[in-house]
């Protein structure tokens, strides 16, 4: 079994579509054994607890500095033992050391088509507001495995939406998820779990 551990920063939605995946034997061969938001107040620890899986805050505001906060995050995440790292929308930047620790062993879903708006600065709902300042025509989701860059580690899988008349930010937010996260993130991990996709030399690599 695949243990996984689920990073999240808000409300859990992409945390309660793999529960979901899970329970409805969508995703296999994986147990979900712990949750850990940088939030303490947030819907996603009630989620997993409703689940019955361990969940845990570690909050930045808990520490005099940043670098006091990842080492906690850190040693966290080792107590779970995981063997996936699944980044369901946490909003914080994960320590360096983290990301060598668990090479290839990380993922993350991102709520647009890389390479564009991603990077720096674009997380959450600030990814709809530019999306729609631009005027593309579609968007999309994306899955990927978690290198020193941010949101540069190899594409695992995309999924494109349009853009409506009408939309808000927030009603797009809404139907990325629908449409394309809650859909990419469960199936990834399953891919995982099974051996149908791993990091390998630098990409992403798939057998079916």
């Amino acid at each position: 079994m695949l243990r996984v551990v689920v990073l999240a920063s808000g409300g859990g939605t992409n945390l309660q579509a793999v529960i979901d995946g899970v329970a409805a034997g969508d995703i296999t061969g994986v147990m979900l054994a712990g949750l850990i938001s940088n939030n303490k107040t947030v819907k996603s620890l009630e989620r997993a607890r409703l689940a019955g899986i361990p969940a845990v805050s570690v909050s930045p505001k808990d520490y005099e500095d940043r670098e006091a906060f990842h080492r906690a995050l850190l040693a966290k995440v080792d107590e779970f033992e995981p063997d996936l790292i699944v980044l369901a929308g946490f909003l914080v930047a994960i320590p360096e050391e983290m990301v060598r620790r668990y090479e290839g062993r990380i993922i993350n879903i991102h709520p647009s088509l890389i390479p564009s708006f991603c990077g720096v600065g674009y997380y959450g709902l600030k990814v709809h507001e530019k999306v729609l300042e631009r005027g593309v025509k579609v968007t999309g989701a994306t899955v990927h495995f978690v290198t020193q860059g941010m949101d540069e580690g190899p594409i695992i899988s995309q999924r494109a939406v349009y853009i409506e008349e009408g939309d808000t930010p927030e009603i797009l937010q809404r139907r990325v998820m629908e449409q394309a996260e809650w859909i990419l993130l469960p199936r990834a991990i399953d891919d995982i779990a099974n051996g149908r996709v791993r990091m390998e030399d630098g990409r992403c690599k798939r057998s079916e």
